[in-house]
């Protein structure tokens, strides 16, 4: 029974970032009973993206195993604003664009949750209901000192930036939140962590058992880069342009993901690849050694995230139309280029070597051998290909030289 419990840890929390605490999520679990698990979401935007995700799927973990889950729309705590990584209070939402954003994150959340066995809540319910006296001794619950604590109000006061009173309600409401729900565990990204924790104590002081806090990490937006051996790059967002909508077209998504870097790639497959860690690091470790291209690597990726959201034909649909749309785009951005051949026509290697590409022809023989060239798409390894007087070419020499090339007679 002991190594079940202890399998049964390591799954729940395979991938999350902190929890707090595991000791108290044990004894939960050990009790036999569904536990209820909540996460909310503001409804500041249309639409979810990828980054949402990577909570939602540990989420659809929890319910496949029989726990209740609460998915809570915040539209009550969007007319606040979480000042999570914030510099400056946001702007308020009118109340009809936060419906009408709410109606769209309730239909996009059955995408990865089991729509029968999800509860949907909207925290207006009971936060409009609290009125001002239930506000005040909410208030009364929390010093001012330890929410000045938080990284992000911290900052603000060293800048000298404006901190609204209105803000620092935003984590009490969230915890309240918890306590209607009676919430066991509570999840959220890692940004999070200081809201959630608030909830702990919040439901603490008003008697109940408190949840157990598991944050995930932020997954970066698709403009993320690879600087000194560090992935750096702001989270996926819907007002920085950087992400991947769920509701997304297919070939739309496709193309947003095939679009990232291949570093950055493998943090994506890491959070949302419902692929074996263990085939991943295979696919890492091939593309190391290039016995695989890391742009089919990439394919595989998006392919298996079109998938999940369209469906198996359309991700397949989307794969054709991307690629051929990249095709297009690549011929119409190539250099064009020509070279000259004394005769009919010339060997690929002496063209490849005569525009400047390789050093020498043993060179360019050595990466035909690899299939590392391709002349009209189509992978070359015989030396002796010949280019012809008076045709043009599309060459591709590895992943860092393309042209379109042009033969002249000499």
């Amino acid at each position: 029974m002991a190594n079940n419990q202890e399998a049964l840890m390591k799954r729940l929390l395979a991938g999350s970032v902190q929890c707090e605490t595991p000791e108290h999520l044990a004894q939960k679990l050990a009790k036999g009973k569904p536990l209820t698990v909540k996460v909310g979401f503001d409804p500041t935007a249309p639409d979810l993206h990828l980054g949402h995700t990577v909570v939602m799927n540990k989420m659809r973990q929890f319910q496949d195993l029989g726990h209740n889950i609460v998915f809570v729309v915040g539209d009550f705590t969007a007319l606040i604003g979480d000042p999570t990584g914030r510099n400056e209070a946001r702007k308020p939402l009118s109340e009809e664009q936060i419906q009408k954003n709410a109606q769209t994150y309730t239909e996009q959340v059955f995408k990865v949750l089991d729509r029968d066995k999800t509860k949907v809540c909207h925290n207006s319910d009971w936060l409009k209901k609290l009125g001002s006296d239930g506000l005040i001794k909410l208030a009364a619950k929390y010093t001012v000192s330890r929410m000045l604590e938080r990284d992000d109000f911290a900052k603000r006061i060293a800048a000298q930036a404006p901190i609204s009173l209105h803000e620092l309600l935003y984590p009490l409401l969230q915890a309240y939140d918890s306590v209607v729900l009676k919430a066991d565990i509570e999840m959220g990204g890692s940004d999070q962590l200081f809201n959630l924790l608030v909830g702990r104590a919040i439901q603490r002081d008003f008697g109940q058992d408190p949840q157990v806090v598991i944050t995930m990490p932020l997954l970066e937006g698709t403009d993320a880069k690879m600087v000194d051996g560090v992935l750096t790059g702001s989270k996926m967002s819907k007002s920085l342009g950087n992400y991947v909508g769920v509701s997304e077209p297919p070939t739309d998504q496709f193309l947003k993901l095939m679009s990232i870097s291949d570093d950055l790639m493998w943090r994506y497959f890491d959070l949302l690849s419902a692929r074996p860690a263990e085939e991943i690091l295979t696919l890492k470790s091939e593309c190391a050694n290039q016995s695989r291209n890391p742009r089919d690597v990439k394919e595989l990726l998006a392919l298996e995230i079109v998938e999940r959201f369209h469906g198996a034909a359309a991700a397949q649909d989307a794969q054709s139309a991307a690629n051929q749309w990249l095709r297009q785009r690549k011929v119409a951005d190539l250099e064009e280029v020509s070279v000259v051949a004394q005769g009919p026509g010339i060997a690929l290697p002496n063209a490849i070597k005569d525009l400047g590409w390789a050093p020498s022809t043993g060179e360019v023989r050595r990466r035909l051998v690899e299939g590392a060239i391709k002349v009209d798409g189509e992978k070359i390894t015989d030396p002796q290909h010949l280019l012809l007087v008076g045709n043009s070419y599309e060459i591709h020499y590895g992943r860092k030289k393309a042209g379109k090339v042009t033969v002249i007679g000499g």
